[in-house]
This record gives structure tokens, sequence and C-alpha cells, in this order.
């Protein structure tokens, strides 16, 4: 059967852009403070859960709240073919041009922070299954999209979905969590602290950042009054072209340093405030260890601290300081680790340690993904899009950042971002452009009956 899935999704068109528009309109940023047993991740990611939960059963699909850790929506019966996205979101940090949880369209351009990750395309999925179910195209297989709530702040969603609730791993599944045309391999993701204690005593507070898996765009530091630190200041940050504002009162001089953040597995597209404000206070106290630190990450790949590695196909490792803190005259660096498959975890931590900067006392991280690009799910997913979008030319690829496919079996993050498109997720001003957003509703109805149709 020849399907026009463009035409199949045409009449979802305003509905699916409304829908999201919703969605975007409930902050969905992690939430401990409001967080309980019935509200593990906060009020606002359940609320967001619930959003989608009651827009899938008004559509009819069966629906799992799967207390509130994830919503579950699905139809049919067979062999199981599933879609993982997520509607937590990153905080909105930095300066907007628009209220990002009151999203915009401008130019065919919607604004707002989840756009494009992940609630643009976790909607996009939503249309897809719901075109099929109402085309009864989901025939002899099952579908499932699965909307987690925790996906940035360490997959606790997925963990208690598939190991608590007991929930099966699907045939084939894909995450609408990357970039066309398929994520076929994913660096490996840790994180450790870098712990460097200080004996000068100015210092009453340090802290920047708020996600580990972001750059750092705005660190603060709160000094004891010392005639030195205005002087000091104007000239370091001239010296280094870095934006940053100094007050006073009668006590404290505060200090605050600007940057640009980035998501946290390409640190280099960043500006890191947090290593800069540490550059700062190593001038200031004559500190060079201190120095040496901040240097050592502000190289983003670990070659000035003698833990460069990489692969054919994951290619290399990258260390982003994405939150910075400071007790007990300790400086930590939180710190971000994505790595190929050849990394030994425990050679990382003592090469650190041998540096004598500081140290590091554990290093955590999960393996890395690679899947043939041979395979049935590979070669399916890639044709799909192929002939979907016309694009044959752009390869297939391998990506630093992580996925709910590392947290499944059987699947591979496959979109939503067009080549070509730079969405700005987990910077100010996120967008999604609405002709991506309605395009890959098709491409996802298509890849879900593709799938299915395999034995």
């Amino acid at each position: 059967m020849n399907i026009d899935f463009k035409k199949l999704l045409k009449p979802y068109k305003n509905e699916s852009i409304k829908a999201l528009q919703e969605w975007i309109r409930i902050n969905s940023v992690d939430d401990p403070s409001s967080s309980s047993e019935e509200k593990p991740f906060g009020e606002g990611v359940t609320r967001a859960l619930d959003y989608i939960a009651t827009l899938g059963e008004k559509a009819g699909f069966n629906v799992d709240r799967c207390d509130n850790y994830c919503t579950e929506i699905s139809y049919g019966e067979g062999d199981l073919i599933s879609v993982y996205a997520h509607c937590d979101v990153v905080p909105a940090t930095g300066n907007w041009n628009h209220d990002p949880f009151d999203p915009v369209i401008e130019n065919d351009v919607m604004y707002g922070r989840g756009t494009s990750d992940d609630k643009g395309p976790a909607m996009a999925a939503f249309y897809a299954l719901k075109a099929l179910k109402d085309n009864n195209l989901i025939k002899k297989f099952k579908v499932s999209l699965v909307i987690g709530g925790n996906e940035e702040k360490g997959g606790r969603c997925l963990d208690y979905y598939f190991n608590k609730l007991k929930k099966p791993y699907p045939k084939y599944g894909f995450t609408p969590d990357a970039e066309f045309p398929l994520i076929y391999g994913e660096k490996g993701i840790g994180g450790y602290l870098h712990k460097y204690k200080v004996s000068y005593p100015g210092i009453v507070s340090l802290k920047g950042g708020i996600a580990v898996n972001s750059v750092i765009d705005e660190a603060h530091a709160i000094l004891l009054k010392d005639s030195r630190v205005r002087e000091q200041a104007d000239s370091f940050f001239s010296l280094i072209n870095v934006n940053y504002n100094i007050s006073e009162n009668d006590s404290f001089y505060e200090i605050v340093v600007y940057g640009k953040s980035a998501h946290g597995s390409t640190p280099h597209l960043g500006q890191n405030a947090g290593l800069n404000l540490l550059k700062f206070l190593s001038f200031l106290y004559k500190d060079q260890k201190l120095a040496s630190l901040a240097d050592f990450y502000l190289e983003t790949t670990g070659k000035k601290m003698g833990v460069y590695y990489e692969s054919k196909y994951l290619h290399n490792t990258t260390y982003n300081v994405g939150v910075i803190s400071f007790e007990d005259n300790t400086i930590s660096l939180h710190v971000n680790f994505r790595y190929p498959e050849n990394v030994s975890l425990d050679e990382v931590k003592d090469k650190i340690n041998s540096l004598g900067v500081g140290y590091v006392d554990e290093i955590r991280g999960g393996e890395p993904l690679l899947f043939d690009p041979e395979s049935k799910l590979v070669s399916t997913l890639l044709k799909v899009y192929q002939e979907e979008t016309g694009d044959f030319d752009t390869p297939i690829m391998t990506i630093g950042g992580g996925t709910y496919a590392k947290e499944c079996k059987n699947t591979i993050a496959f979109g939503s971002a067009f080549p070509g498109r730079y969405d700005k997720i987990h910077e100010p001003n996120e967008e999604i452009h609405l002709e991506d957003f309605l395009s890959s509703q098709s491409i996802y109805a298509r890849a879900i009956y593709e799938l299915g149709k395999k034995r």
C-alpha cells in the first residue's frame, strides 16, 4: 500500500501547533521544592506529564501515568514499536527575547523552552501516532509513546519505567531527541567532582551554573572588602574580553561574570563564566595552581590534562564544568564527561590526580552505545528519512550527547533536528521551525508504520 504520509498528517497542522504551545506554557523544569511521592520531579513536570496523558485519553489511546515518572500512550497488539521522548526541560537562563514559557511564533518559527528539546519532537511523535490510529494503520503491531519526566536530570523516569514497573523493551524503538538522518552511536557520559582546597580568606561565597550538562553562562562570587578587588577586576576582565559586573556594600564586593551557555556535549560552543571567574580569583590571589585548573577545563577536550582520547566512530572526549560550588574552603567543579568506547574511567581519574591541582575521588559513567550501520533498525529509519525528505546526502552519525537510546534496548536516536538547523537547545531563544515540526510528523508516522511491518 502506497501511503502519502505528508497528506495523512496535513489535517493535524493547526491542532498540533496549538497543542505544542499549550504544553510549552507549562514550566516543566525539575523542581525539588515541590516534589513528593506523588510528584517525584515536582509540580511543573507532573503537570506536563498530565497534559500529554489527557491529550492521549481524548484521542482514544490507552494511557498509563506510571506514577508520574512517565506517561505511556499506547495502542494495538503484537510486536512493540516504541518512541521515547521527554517533557522536562532545562532552566531558562540567559537573555531571552520573549518569555520562555509563553511561546510566540515569528516568521514561522516558534520560540520557547522545550520547543526543540524535547516537547516539539514529542508532540510531533504524538500526532504521528494519532494519524496512524485515526486512519486504521496500526495493525498486527503495538505502538507506544513514552514521555519521561527526568531526562535532563539523570533519567530516573525510564529507570522506574523499566526496572520498577517492569515495562517491556521494544522490538524496535527510536527517540526523537537528537538529529536527522539518525544517530547510530553515542559517547559514554560520566560525571565527577574535581575538588580544590584554598587557603586565602577572602571568598565568602562562590557559585556558578545550574545544570551540569550545560556550559555556565553566569557565575557569582562574594568577596570580603579589599581595595584591590575593583582595580584588579577591571584590569583582568578587560584583558580577557569577558563581560562582568561588580557591586559593593560596606563589607563585601559581589562579582558577576557572564558567559555563553551551550549543551554539555559541545562545551567548545559556549563561554564558561565559572571558569573565567576562577581565572580571576587566581589572578587576584596569585594562585597559579587555580589558574592551571581553570585552563585545563577551558580547553574542553582534555588535551591540557593529558586525558584526551578518541576513536573512529565516537571521536574525542569532552569535559564540561557545568556547576561550580564552594564549601569548607573547597572549590568543587562538577564535571560532565563524555567519552568514546576506548576510555578507562579509572585511568582518567588517576591522570587528573597526578596533575597536583586538586583531586577527584571517583568517576561514574555509563557505557557508550554503538549500532551496526547495516542493521534492520538503522537501514529502515534511514530509508524513511531519505525518501520522505529527498535528502540522500547527509550521512548517519555518532554524537557526544546522550539520549534515551542508552536507557532502552533496540532503540536509536532519530531526529528531530534537520541538517543545517541550529535550534539553540539549552540556550536562550530556543526555537523550532514549524516546517520542521510538521515534516517530522510525517517522518515519524512512516517510521512507526514501516517498523511495525518488520517481522
